[in-house]
């Protein structure tokens, strides 16, 4: 794939669109390595996408995009007010251009809030195909009240769609263990094979065998029998094995009702299935993206609603890899790139406007070792680079 050795060298540093757009590589802005495969393109997404679209054909494994969600206020750096037909067409397009770049396995994350939610979704739907709709993020963006309006609203939203849902659900990663979930593990019986918790040794019994129906007696002579329209997990001569290793818990004192041990080593996978919750404690909030955005740029007048970095890390830790490819078609202030910059991860990142000077020059200070943001979680100490484009008429 031409993309894993160096996209910049593949077509001679320039992209044709049609005989009067490409896109040219700007030494002055790009910055870092020059064997970078990290690209930041300043141009309209359409045309940007339209000029990568063959190279990039099903190769990118992540796509989080964070269009204007058209509720009619006006921004620091853009008015967010269109018709709601033309934002409809305009979003559409860009979504159908983006389904060709996926992977099979890879998949499309969507930010948006309440007014537009249920329309992006039904666009959505048709572009990917309704069996194609993974799930609907839920993320607490604000964490103080809102007096001035009729209901304080303290959430967006995030639609995730995959071109093979099958394929994203081998492909996608857990997340890790939780120190409450750890915490669920002791060793309260010395046993040599190390920690351990207790899970239930009955079920519901509505397609129990009868085997499943027995006594169990425990250590200290005790008899238990599954409860009311419970039934034991296992049938008798299994539960008996178990007990023989000492898979058994009957509680300290021995008379307890039987559950099964289950140790962390011996845990397939050791990792946490995403939940579509997800708090301001895990995941930031505007807020506190803005004060990242104040810290790196104290002199400027910075984005009014930046999306965080622990937002944008906690995607990609669940649908990539160490060099995967990521884009974002609505760079704004640059989080994805910056993001993906400090997890090892090659990415675009396209924007029209001149306030793409932000996204660079975050890249920048990103590359130079920059201390924010989740670089202390990662250990982030700098180094790589990007190369910018710019969109060009021939």
């Amino acid at each position: 794939m031409i993309l894993e050795m160096s996209i910049t060298q593949s077509l001679n540093h320039e992209y044709a669109l049609t005989s009067k757009r490409k896109l040219r590589l700007s030494h002055k802005f790009s910055y870092g390595s020059k064997n970078s495969n990290n690209m930041i393109i300043q141009s309209n997404n359409g045309d940007a996408l339209d000029m990568l679209s063959t190279e990039l054909k099903g190769k990118v494994k992540c796509i989080y995009i964070d269009p204007p969600y058209n509720n009619g206020e006006t921004y620091t750096h853009y008015n967010d007010d269109l018709k709601h037909e033309i934002w409809l067409k305009q979003i559409t397009s860009t979504l159908s251009k983006l389904k060709q770049l996926l992977a099979n396995d890879g998949s499309i994350w969507i930010s948006i809030d309440d007014n537009e939610m249920h329309y992006l979704k039904v666009a959505a739907d048709k572009v990917f195909g309704r069996e194609n709709f993974i799930t609907t993020i839920v993320w607490q963006q604000r964490t103080t009240r809102e007096n001035r309006k009729v209901f304080s609203n303290n959430h967006e939203y995030i639609l995730v769609y995959s071109v093979d849902p099958k394929a994203f659900k081998m492909s996608r990663n857990l997340l890790p263990l939780t120190d409450e979930v750890l915490g669920r593990y002791n060793n309260p019986d010395n046993d040599p094979r190390g920690v351990w918790q207790s899970v239930s040794a009955n079920v519901q019994a509505g397609h129990a065998t009868q085997g499943q129906f027995y006594v169990i007696k425990s250590p200290q002579g005790k008899e238990h029998n599954p409860p009311n329209g419970r039934c034991w997990v296992y049938n008798e001569t299994r539960m008996k094995e178990e007990l023989s290793k000492n898979n058994l818990w009957f509680g300290k004192n021995g008379m307890g009702v039987p559950r099964i041990k289950k140790f962390l080593k011996n845990s397939v996978n050791l990792g946490l299935t995403p939940e579509t919750l997800w708090t301001a404690e895990l995941s930031g909030t505007n807020l506190s993206a803005k004060k990242h955005m104040l810290e790196l740029f104290p002199k400027k007048i910075v984005f009014d609603t930046p999306k965080p970095e622990q937002l944008i890390k906690r995607i990609f830790d669940i649908s990539t890899k160490r060099g995967d490819l990521v884009l974002d078609a609505y760079l704004g202030s640059g989080t994805t790139a910056a993001v993906a910059h400090k997890m090892d991860r090659r990415y675009i990142g396209i924007e029209a406007g001149d306030h793409i000077e932000f996204a660079l020059q975050r890249l920048v200070k990103v590359i130079e070792g920059e201390a924010g943001g989740i670089s202390r979680d990662l250990k982030w100490s700098g180094g790589d680079g990007f190369q910018f484009y710019r969109t060009v008429r021939t």
